[in-house]
């Protein structure tokens, strides 16, 4: 058993909108040493595969095909033995 931790960001060139609404609500709030803020998603995903190889490929097939826009989003992949 193996489980996937994803995490997934818009690209830097992508404007932020959730991420700016956080930010200035952080600013309301006197924490204006904050300078940016970006929201993403975490997502994990548990796999049954024969080996931690494999089970990248598979999941970085799901995130490719199903997780991610690669036009405007990128991810980061961790794979760990469970």
């Amino acid at each position: 058993m193996f489980v996937a931790k994803i995490n997934v960001t818009l690209k830097e060139s992508v404007l932020d909108p959730q991420g700016q609404t956080v930010l200035r609500t952080l600013h309301d709030q006197g924490k204006g040493q904050i300078q940016d803020l970006r929201v993403g998603k975490y997502i994990e995903i548990k796999l049954n595969a024969s080996s931690l190889k494999e089970a990248e490929e598979i999941a970085k097939g799901i995130c490719e095909s199903v997780l991610v826009n690669q036009v405007i989003e990128t991810y980061k992949l961790v794979v760990e033995s469970q």
